[in-house]
This record gives structure tokens, C-alpha cells and sequence, in this order.
């Protein structure tokens, strides 16, 4: 015992206090590239912080949610939606005893992938690149490729796959993540999203509280906190002790309802997509003038046109992008600068 290291004590104590349903940390597959294990973390500890420390990471926070470019700083970001799912995702798990851990990395890197303009850029690069893109593909192939300059992060097997499987409208069934942490997320994602994009068009006047209807307030509660913790305290009551990750089917089907609300009144046709149709020909001028121009783009992914494609190198530099740079890098290349000295 007197040469254990912190890594082997914290394995130690998951055998020891987690749920037989939980993933062990030991049990990892391990990741693609050789590595020296860190005495002081364990492998998804490891990951966490990774994640953390890199550039699509940091570059979160100036990435729409979903009103685009807001004056009010109280909106959300990727990068406070980033923060609340891995919040939501840690509750649960933590009460649940899973592997936290685990959970929390595959929360914190699930949109790393994700376009400027929320939803918005992700289907410019289906029109302009390929019908199949996603975000979480996207943020697989940040993690596994585009961070340290083509070197990824060599994450986990674990942690890639609640990254990649994070997405999908429907809470029942066939979730996809191969550990109950990586489920997890799926869930605190559809919880933070949904919960905080109400509060985000109330702030902005589109909704007000009386709008949602008033069965699914008496259901989940009247109040945004008060929703959060109903749902969150019902996938925790549903899922104790239990091999799956799961909602009642009361609690569930109002979560549903209330997503289906958001998206007929405010992601569809509102006052928050009022500038959408622009930020799309933006995204989509700048996708046309690199494909033809991929000389023009930064050393990474000029090297990479040749060897992966240009249209898959330019669709890497386009999701890079913050929604800032996007219009920087748009004005710079389309926009004449006495114009630009004009409007200043």
C-alpha cells in the first residue's frame, strides 16, 4: 500500500464505491497511441483535462448556442452550454454512482466539433460538403485528428464514444453510447438545452413563461430550475439501480413535448433565426472562395487539402471558426476596407 501512487488509490476507490453498473476506469480500451500513465490521474481524469487545455475547447466560448452574436452578455455560448451539460451530466452520474470522471470528459468535449452559428453552420457544411456532416462527428474527428496539429488528443475509446453518440432528438431506446456515462450525456444534453434556450428566448422576449403550455408546466415545473431538477431527479429515480439510463415515460414524453414547443416557437421561425438566412451565404461564401483558393487557408489545412481532401479540409477550417473570425475573415475577403473605415 505504502507505494501506491494517487492514480492507483483513485482506482482503487472506484472498485470500491461505484455502482456494479458503472465503468471502471481500469477496464478502458486503452487509446490509439502509446502513452506513460500519470501518477497523479486516472485515464478519463487524464482526458478531462485535455479537453480543458485545447483550442477547440477555448474557442467554445465565442460559438453561437443559438442567438447569434447577442449584445446582452447574459446569453448563452457553446461554451456555458458546454459547462451546464457537464454539470447536469455529473449530478446524475455522481448520484447514480457511476464513473464521473468519464462522464464529465465525454460532457465537457461533446461539441468541440460544432460550426460557427450553432445549427446554422452545421447545415451549410451539409449543403457545401457532404449531406452526412455532423457536429459530433465533427467533434470525434477534432479529438482524434485536427488538435496538436493533426495528433488529436488521444483520448480514450470511452470518452470518444459518449462524444460521438451524444446526439439524437428521442430519450428512448437505443441510446448508443456503449457506457452508462456516455448515456448520461445524451440526457444532460437534452436537459441543459432545452431548459436553457427557454430561459434565453424569455430574456429576449420571444417567450414568455405563460406560453409554454400549461400541462407541461404543471408536469415539469413552473420555473427553470424547477424543470431542471424534475427532470434531473427523474432520470436519477428511474435509473437507480438499474443497467440503463432511462426517464419515466410521464416525465419523458412532456421533456419531448417541451423540446417539439422550442422548436415550432423558437429554433424554426423567430426572432432568434431572424439573421440565420445571412449567417448561412456568409459560411457558404467562405466555403466556396477556400475550396477554390485552399492556398489561401492556414499551413495545417493547406497540408491537409492534399492529403485529405480540400473539400474536407476546408469544411475542418470553416467548423473551426468562431463566429468572430468568421465575419472577420468574411469582411476581410469580401467586403472593400475603405468601406469597412466607413462603417467604423
Amino acid at each position: 500500500m505504502d507505494n501506491m501512487t494517487v492514480r492507483d488509490m483513485f482506482l482503487l476507490r472506484e472498485r470500491n464505491i461505484l455502482s456494479p453498473y458503472a465503468f471502471l476506469t481500469e477496464n478502458t480500451r486503452g487509446r490509439d497511441h502509446p502513452y506513460v500513465p500519470c501518477v497523479n490521474r486516472t485515464e478519463f481524469q487524464r482526458d478531462r483535462d485535455r479537453i480543458i487545455h485545447s483550442k477547440a475547447f477555448r474557442r467554445l466560448m465565442h460559438k453561437t448556442q443559438v442567438f447569434l452574436l447577442p449584445k446582452d452578455e447574459h446569453y448563452r455560448t457553446r461554451m456555458t452550454h458546454t459547462l451546464e451539460v457537464a454539470q447536469i451530466a455529473r449530478i446524475i452520474c455522481r448520484a447514480l454512482r457511476l464513473n464521473e470522471d468519464l462522464c464529465e470528459a465525454a460532457a465537457l468535449g461533446h461539441d468541440l466539433g460544432h460550426t460557427p452559428f450553432g445549427h446554422a453552420g452545421e447545415d451549410v457544411m451539409r449543403q457545401c460538403f457532404d449531406p452526412s456532416f455532423t457536429h459530433y462527428a465533427q467533434s470525434l474527428r477534432v479529438v482524434e485528428f485536427l488538435e496538436h496539429n493533426g495528433e488529436g488528443l488521444n483520448l480514450t475509446w470511452e470518452v470518444r464514444d459518449g462524444i460521438v453518440h451524444h446526439s439524437g432528438g428521442d430519450l428512448s431506446g437505443g441510446h448508443g453510447a456503449s457506457t452508462l456515462e456516455g448515456v448520461i450525456v445524451k440526457f444532460a444534453d437534452k436537459i441543459a438545452y432545452i431548459n436553457h434556450d427557454i430561459d434565453d428566448a424569455i430574456r429576449a422576449g420571444i417567450l414568455t413563461n405563460e406560453d409554454i403550455p400549461k400541462r407541461l408546466r404543471d408536469t415539469l415545473g413552473n420555473t427553470h430550475s424547477g424543470r431542471i431538477n424534475t427532470m434531473v431527479t427523474d432520470v436519477i429515480d428511474a435509473s437507480t439501480d438499474k443497467p440503463e439510463i432511462r426517464m419515466s415515460d410521464g416525465i419523458c414524453e412532456a421533456t419531448m413535448e417541451l423540446r417539439q414547443f422550442l422548436f415550432e416557437h423558437v429554433y424554426l421561425d423567430s426572432a432568434a433565426k431572424s439573421e440565420e438566412s445571412k449567417a448561412k451565404d456568409l459560411l457558404a461564401r467562405l466555403y466556396e472562395y477556400f475550396y477554390e483558393h485552399p492556398d489561401k487557408m492556414p499551413e495545417f489545412y493547406r497540408n491537409n487539402a492534399e492529403s485529405c481532401g480540400i473539400g474536407r479540409s476546408v469544411c475542418d477550417y470553416i467548423s473551426s471558426m468562431t463566429d468572430r473570425y468568421a465575419i472577420d475573415k468574411y469582411n476581410e475577403l469580401f467586403i472593400p476596407a475603405a468601406w469597412q473605415r466607413v462603417s467604423d
